[in-house]
């Protein structure tokens, strides 16, 4: 059964889950077991970009090392090379490194022990535990029974050992065509655990590896090759997640078979997160089939997508830390993770003032060709951040939704008759509004100011309830601004009836693209550059930025519905 934990219940003290891997651990340390060694690793298959579920094991595994004065080494687990391609390596070690953790040159490949795999599967046969099975893998399907149907033997099970240690050199020679052959070990057809009902441990594939080339055409699966690899580095701890219980006692059982070193294994719940989708293999599909412009994709939940969507390394680690670590699946309310990124950017960003939906505003009272400089506050938050100065002119430009010509009570903004400050400078008033001939939209805003208004000055006492954000009309910079949304409009993306698609629940408004105005000393941000644009939320500057060509990505909107929904629970 899977849990479902509300934004509303985390993060505090007494609710983040007990971290019952490291008591393990600790216990382990008391007893002086692998000598007080703790050794982790992140095991990923190159098989696709890293997902925000892939951070939390990140975080935990190198995490733990650290924790413990121990070593975490990056292995990548590369058994298929029909998925795997340099590319995905590539971006995963960006991805560690990013997210602020170092293996210290103890990066390894699963395929750099092909060698001696392939002597462990040798080992079995001789010991009489493995066999080739000529059966297809459908015929293999099948006779593998169900869990309430005991399965049947292969007809090939009882070969002798002589027979399948020529086989197996012949199919490593490349005699036998892909499919037509596998190795299995020889455990219990009838056991409840349907992994342990002779697995298969090599197959066929006549397939370049990306790093290997062509020497091999036989494959471990990554169920024999993922233990031996951790007993060949030396693992005290193989922490992964839950779905490998039931691949325990095959793990086990290929350790005790084979009397190599034994690491201890131990599940965890897998990150699952709302509107969110986790599968590899989904997520591959909507990069190939075009619905999102790549695995960078600020919409998509991999590592990649994030950071090019405005989130840090440190918020992430936050995230991972609150969300815990537990033994029953859960799932998170994606509102923590964009709690953990406003929190860390509110410290950090400096402010910005943008307009994303502008109307042009007259300061009839202002002389036509000054330019006055104002003092703005780089961020409060920080008090080293300093200050900067904004360019003021006689034409600005506000929000739209900044003015109503008929607002009702509670509106606090400009309209008709009304006063509001303009942030960092005077307090204006609205005398009237210029439209469209034919569309009746209003294209201008006519108001004067009060030049002994301006903040700052002690002499300035009014008071007004109203503070709009603005830029100069004439001294700023245009930019395209990309109003990121979630990807899948349904809070369980993958809650569909029976025979529908997923895909279906993708956010046609996930994305909407809008030309905007920011102040000019963000005229040349580099990329990945974060600010809070004020009242608007917090932007970054997006990877297809080019001189003359400013894009901004929206990380996250300003309002914080996930600490409003904490803090009245």
């Amino acid at each position: 059964m899977t849990e479902t934990i509300s934004a509303s219940e985390l993060p505090g003290e007494s609710k983040t889950p007990v971290n019952f891997i490291h008591a393990i651990i600790e216990e382990d340390i008391r007893n002086g077991k692998n000598g007080g060694r703790v050794h982790t690793r992140f095991p990923p298959e190159p098989n696709g970009y890293l997902h925000i579920g892939h951070a939390k094991s990140i975080c935990l595994n190198f995490g733990t090392a650290l924790k413990y004065n121990g070593k975490c080494n990056l292995r990548f687990d590369d058994t298929n090379p029909v998925k795997e391609d340099v590319e995905y390596v590539d971006s995963i070690r960006d991805d560690v490194h990013w997210l602020g953790f170092d293996w210290e040159g103890r990066e390894f490949f699963a395929s750099d022990y092909f060698h001696q795999i392939y002597e462990f599967a040798e080992k079995l046969i001789l010991k009489g535990k493995a066999y080739v099975c000529d059966l297809s893998a459908e015929q293999i399907a099948e006779q593998k029974g169900s869990p309430t149907r005991p399965g049947q033997e292969s007809p090939y099970r009882n070969r002798p050992v002589e027979e399948n240690l020529d086989l197996l050199r012949r199919m490593k020679a490349g005699e036998f065509p892909e499919g037509s052959r596998v190795l299995r070990a020889k455990i219990d057809m009838a056991s409840p655990n349907m992994h342990m009902r002779d697995p298969i441990l090599y197959r066929i594939i006549h397939t370049e590896h990306h790093r290997t080339g062509n020497e091999w055409c036989i494959y471990p699966m990554y169920d024999f090759a993922h233990g031996q690899s951790d007993s060949i580095e030396g693992i005290t701890h193989s922490i992964c997640t839950l779905e490998f219980e039931v691949h325990r006692p095959l793990y086990d059982w290929c350790i005790r078979e084979l009397e190599i070193f034994a690491p201890q294994q131990i599940e965890f719940a897998r990150l699952n997160m709302t509107y969110t989708v986790m599968s590899k293999r989904k997520l591959l599909e909507l990069v190939k089939n075009n619905f999102v412009s790549g695995w960078d994709d600020p919409r998509m939940p991999t590592i990649s997508g994030l950071r090019r969507r405005g989130y840090t390394p440190a918020s992430i680690r936050n995230f991972a830390d609150l969300v815990g670590v537990a033994k029953r699946e859960n799932v998170i309310d994606v509102g923590l993770l964009e709690f953990c990124i406003r929190e860390d950017l509110n410290k950090n960003a400096n402010r910005l003032m943008g307009v994303i939906n502008p109307v042009k505003l007259v300061i009839t009272s202002f002389p036509e060709d000054l330019v006055e400089e104002m003092n703005a506050v780089n961020n409060p938050e920080n008090p080293d951040a300093g200050s900067r100065k904004v360019a003021f002119t006689r034409e600005l430009y506000i929000e739209r939704e900044d003015f109503m010509e008929d607002p009702p009570s509670k509106f606090f903004r400009l309209a008709p008759g009304r006063e509001v400050r303009l942030k960092y400078a005077y307090i204006i008033r609205c005398e009237s509004v210029v439209k469209d001939p034919v569309s009746g939209e209003i294209t201008e805003i006519h108001c004067t100011h009060d030049p002994e208004t301006l903040s700052g000055r002690s002499e300035s006492n009014r008071k007004v309830k109203g503070t709009l954000h603005w830029v100069s009309a004439t001294q700023c910079t245009e930019a395209e601004i990309r109003l990121y949304d979630r990807l899948f409009m349904g809070e369980n993306p993958e809650d569909v009836p029976e025979g529908e698609d997923y895909k279906k629940n993708l956010n046609p408004n996930s994305l909407k693209v809008v030309k905007g105005y920011i102040e000019s000393s963000a005229a040349n941000a580099p990329v990945l550059d974060k600010y809070q644009f004020e009242r608007l939320g917090y932007f970054c500057v997006d990877s297809d930025s080019k001189p003359g060509n400013l894009v901004f990505n929206r990380t996250v909107a300003l309002k914080d519905s996930w600490a409003k929904s904490n803090a009245n629970n």
